[in-house]
């Protein structure tokens, strides 16, 4: 995995784990890495990777099981899910709708582009 420098280590971390459960690589219940697995593979320090899974933890993604090391927890696709979705229509979503206000494309020509998209018409952008 190549680190984004744009982007805190701990949080493509979180990131990475979240993208497993999201993906069913993690079930609910499923152990996660440890954070010297994570060290170890992305050459970090340990404490940055703990801080990573510690973030997730205190969201209740993550729980820990004593001597054992962290867990998925019940529910926790659809916590990430939720997450992310709120995250997309408060950060994402604006920025869209500016930039394509800023070059005057009109809310259905958006609309139409994302279907395109969508379908898999990569190299149809316009309308």
């Amino acid at each position: 995995m190549l680190l984004d420098e744009s982007k805190s280590i701990y949080l493509q971390i979180a990131e990475l784990i979240e993208n497993d459960i999201l993906n069913d690589s993690i079930e609910e219940n499923g152990q996660v890495p440890s954070t010297n697995q994570f060290a170890k593979i992305l050459q970090i320090n340990p404490a940055t990777a703990a801080k990573g899974i510690n973030l997730l933890v205190d969201e209740g993604i993550l729980f820990k099981k004593r001597g054992v090391g962290m867990f998925v927890s019940e529910g926790a696709k659809n916590m990430v899910l939720a997450k992310r979705r709120k995250q997309f229509a408060e950060i994402e979503l604006p920025r869209l709708i500016h930039e394509a206000q800023a070059v005057h494309i009109s809310k259905d020509e958006l609309i139409q582009m994302i279907h395109n998209l969508k379908e898999g018409n990569r190299d149809d952008y316009t309308v």
